[in-house]
């Protein structure tokens, strides 16, 4: 059989080709690896559609009634705790009591589950809700304030099991537990986001593979493919969410590197960017190898999402009205050093290159107005009286002396450093979310320093690679291109990529899910 590349990259040949070659690999004996099998509870995505061979069986009436009380307990505020005597009236029949220990567990079944719940003791109730999905968790705090105190006090032990049995070894490498500090769903929400993001992006760049560079555009071969592109697509995720460590630990060691030195990177003399050398000194060899591998791809895709869909000829697409070029290389810096690939996902799922390219100019003009706007002056009264201040505060109504007739005791209390007694503002979660917007001061920092284009990632990982690490002895032996492509979709996967994912013990529960989804809880 001719080698894979003496055929056209993409096409139904060169496909075929890659699929004998995965089956010869295959027909050696290898060490049994874990299935990847789907389960219903997955971080960070909330579950998986379940196939048609998978589908549980149908439930009866009574099914569907108790599952549409079954979290009735949300809207309960566990004033009735340990109230099965005050309940048990209405179960026990008049002049009858029971006298066996059988009657006694039938009378406790058929008392609501809120109440059941209500009557265990809290760290029963803290295990069943650690065992939740992270959504429900944080909706459950909405539920009442029995709850949200629940929550709110035993964030450390949910934290803690949801580290173990939900968080795959890769975030956690990369994202360590904070030292000194005790667990919190802040740390736990940031993961969340942070791999959320990944398998959403991962998502976004298969399916342009799949139809720009393999031409998978039809119905029967997106069928055919869809193998090959969900391979690809879980082993997308954990580099991608490595590319969004290193744009979030770059912008943080970027400010942190003037402050220090009183200028940026423009006025320092360099062979290796040594903001870039510190970052890639988190990562071990493997990782370092297979994100170069794929860095190129994500650009790629990504500059080729920012350009118009033809480029036929002016006349053309000033017909489909695709009069926009392509935004310069400042803007794609600006976005990826300053926007993280949130910003990145964000701008891909605008649907339409002109209302993509409008989002474009939009958020970018933010950031140029807010870096050059000038401090605003303070207004001054004739002969040196000051203004009156307006009647209206916030929307509330206030009396003559400018105070507010409904005065706001948790403002009160706040001013006085006393703790509201609402403990929505006690939260870790108040922090806010990874990667953030920036303030005025630090975006004046930042947006003359960066670096360019064509100077991200690449020149200082090849330098590390080839000459400090030597992780390779040629530069040949790095991956490009085709044969990037042909390993990402291939069925050939070592046998310790499990552990060194998702840990020694990973439960199926680890594997990034199938699906992506449409909300982030962390904004």
């Amino acid at each position: 059989m001719e080698p894979l590349h003496m055929t056209e990259f993409g096409s139904d040949r060169y496909l075929e080709k890659a699929l004998q070659q995965s089956q010869a690999t295959q027909a050696t004996p290898a060490p049994a690896t874990p299935r990847l099998s789907q389960s219903q509870f997955i971080l960070p995505l909330r579950g998986s559609s379940l196939s048609e061979t998978d589908a549980p069986p149908a439930k009866s009436v009574d099914q569907k009634r108790s599952e549409k009380r079954g979290f009735g307990f949300l809207k309960n505020k566990f004033h009735v705790k340990g109230s099965a005597a005050t309940t048990g009236s209405s179960v026990e029949p008049p002049n009858k009591r029971p006298s066996s220990t059988h009657s006694i567990t039938a009378a406790r079944r058929s008392l609501p589950f809120d109440h059941l719940f209500a009557a265990l003791p809290n760290e029963l109730q803290v295990e069943i809700i650690a065992s939740l999905p992270l959504s429900d968790i944080l909706n459950l705090r909405l539920a009442s304030r029995s709850l949200h105190a629940l929550v709110s006090l035993n964030e450390t032990p949910i934290t803690r099991y949801h580290l173990d049995h939900h968080v795959p070894a890769y975030a956690k490498r990369l994202y360590p537990a904070p030292r000194g500090i005790p667990l919190n769903l802040h740390y736990l929400c940031g993961l969340w986001h942070r791999l959320h993001v990944a398998a959403k992006l991962s998502h976004l760049i298969c399916e342009w593979v799949s139809k720009e560079l393999f031409f998978r555009n039809t119905e029967d071969k997106k069928r055919e493919f869809a193998p090959q592109r969900e391979r690809m697509r879980r082993r997308l995720i954990p580099r991608l969410f490595t590319v969004f460590h290193f744009f979030e630990t770059y912008r943080t060691l970027h400010l942190k590197y003037m402050a220090e030195h009183g200028y940026g990177l423009h006025q320092t003399p360099y062979t290796i960017n040594p903001i870039e050398a510190e970052i890639l000194s988190m990562y071990d060899d493997r990782t370092l190898l297979q994100v170069h591998e794929i860095f190129p791809l994500v650009m790629a895709s990504f500059d080729r999402r920012l350009r118009p869909p033809t480029y036929v000829g002016r006349v053309e697409r000033s017909l489909r009205g695709y009069l926009r070029e392509k935004p310069p290389e400042e803007v794609h810096v600006a976005i990826l050093c300053l926007g993280g690939l949130r910003q990145v996902e964000k701008i891909w799922e605008v649907k339409g290159y002109n209302a993509r390219r409008a989002a474009v100019d939009a958020w970018y003009s933010s950031i140029v107005q807010q870096t050059s706007e000038p401090e605003a002056k303070k207004r001054r009264g004739m002969l040196g009286l000051k203004r009156k201040k307006s009647s209206s505060v916030l929307g509330k109504p206030c009396t003559n002396d400018g105070a507010s007739v409904s005065g706001s005791a948790d403002s009160m209390s706040l001013a006085k450093g006393k703790q509201p007694e609402s403990l929505v503002f006690c939260t870790s979660l108040a922090d806010g979310m990874p990667m953030g917007s920036l303030s005025k001061e630090e975006l004046k920092l930042l947006v003359p320093d960066l670096p360019g284009l064509r100077q991200i990632w690449s020149e200082t990982a090849e330098t590390l690679i080839l000459d400090d690490r030597k992780i390779v002895q040629r530069q040949s032996d790095i991956r490009r291109n085709a044969q990037i492509f042909t390993d990402l979709i291939s069925e050939n996967s070592s046998a310790d990529e499990d552990q060194w994912l998702y840990g020694t013990t990973a439960p199926d529960s680890l594997r990034p899910n199938l699906d992506a989804i449409e909300e982030d809880l962390m904004e």
